[in-house]
């Protein structure tokens, strides 16, 4: 059986009643607020421009990689370029583009 006497005074059961009434209307504000279209449409906006940060971040890291790797083939330690790569690479390029011009005067011609 439980126990119903209560030591205090009619003034301190008022004033629990009132700081509990309290603490659940902020509790009720705050529900409020959670449940709010606007509030769930901006915490859904956040968790996309998060999730499209973190995949664009990945991204530059892997570019950047790429980037270095490509440049690590075409320059030495000190900076200076490697010239057995980078001729033939620009004889390569050199003989597309001619191609390319050359089948873009055919075609218009």
């Amino acid at each position: 059986m439980a126990d119903t006497s209560d030591t205090r005074t009619p003034a301190q059961i008022e004033a629990d009643i009132k700081r509990r009434r309290e603490v659940l209307a902020e509790t009720l504000d705050e529900i409020g607020v959670r449940v709010h279209p606007k509030t769930i449409v901006g915490d859904a906006r956040a968790k996309v421009v998060a999730n499209v940060d973190h995949t664009l971040g990945r991204a530059y890291v892997q570019v950047n990689k790429v980037v270095s790797d490509v440049k690590a083939q075409f320059v030495d330690e000190t900076g200076a370029p490697r010239l057995e790569r980078v001729v033939p690479v620009a004889v390569v390029a050199v003989g597309l583009v001619g191609l390319l011009v050359l089948g873009t005067r055919r075609r218009n011609g």
